[in-house]
């Protein structure tokens, strides 16, 4: 159940991206009082798919996806990136963890410092793209999830989310691991054609310290040790660019 001012603008997102040929669920049925009912999307969810042998998807049709969005979205109230919000997600980490805060407070000032002179941007963006969003079937892309989020940014927002999330996955094998990293370095060389390698990995590193937010408050067990990893893997990347 909706809001009727959110139930309006949902609406609205997807029938601009279904209009354009973007595979967003489908609505199957809206109600008066807000209810909005969305047809399953087919395939699986790349967060599953990410962990078998044959790759899920390319990264050319992740930036397909994203492409394929319409300018009119750009129309539509704008979301602030992740890379905004830096200090506020590093302070409640250094707060959970006071070991990581002078790494923290590194970490923080190289993306405020890189991504100052950064305009707002204005392509059509997903907004919150990860792996959870997509859904892929025989090595392809045929859906997108939670298009409530799309509105103006810039690309490298979308494709550092993607990165973040995959570099952060908890709870893995070491095969499963092995093959989410092999992924990793296969499809961001190619996001580096697309947008500036710089930005890319400063934005990433952002929302990677956003969702290390998330072993304390889940009281995961090792949550520390799960904290440290994911503020080694914003270094990490940082570092490629510093």
């Amino acid at each position: 159940m909706l809001r009727e001012r959110v139930f309006g603008d949902v609406v609205k997102r997807h029938q601009l991206l279904l209009e354009a040929g973007v595979p967003a669920p489908v609505i199957a049925a809206t109600t008066a009082d807000g209810l909005l009912l969305l047809r399953n999307l087919p395939g699986r969810p790349l967060a599953k798919a990410v962990f078998e042998e044959q790759d899920p998807c390319t990264a050319e049709q992740l930036i397909q996806l994203l492409d394929a969005m319409p300018m009119s979205v750009t129309r539509l109230e704008r979301r602030p990136p992740w890379s905004d919000a830096v200090q506020h997600y590093a302070q409640m980490v250094a707060a959970a963890v006071p070991s990581a805060t002078d790494k923290l407070d590194w970490l923080v000032q190289q993306v405020t410092d890189g991504l100052a002179t950064v305009p707002l941007g204005n392509e059509p963006t997903h907004g919150d793209f990860h792996e959870g969003q997509v859904h892929v079937a025989g090595g392809r892309i045929v859906g997108m999830l939670d298009v409530d989020t799309v509105g103006p940014g810039r690309r490298a927002d979308d494709l550092a989310c993607l990165i973040a999330h995959l570099s952060t996955i908890q709870r893995m094998n070491a095969a499963q691991e092995a093959r989410v990293h092999r992924l990793i370095r296969t499809w961001v060389p190619v996001f580096d054609t697309r947008v500036d390698p710089l930005e890319l990995r400063l934005r990433a590193a952002a929302v990677i310290i956003s969702l290390a937010t998330g072993p304390f408050r889940g009281q995961e067990p090792d949550w520390e040790w799960e904290t440290m990893r994911m503020i080694a893997s914003a270094e990490a990347l940082v570092r490629q660019v510093s």
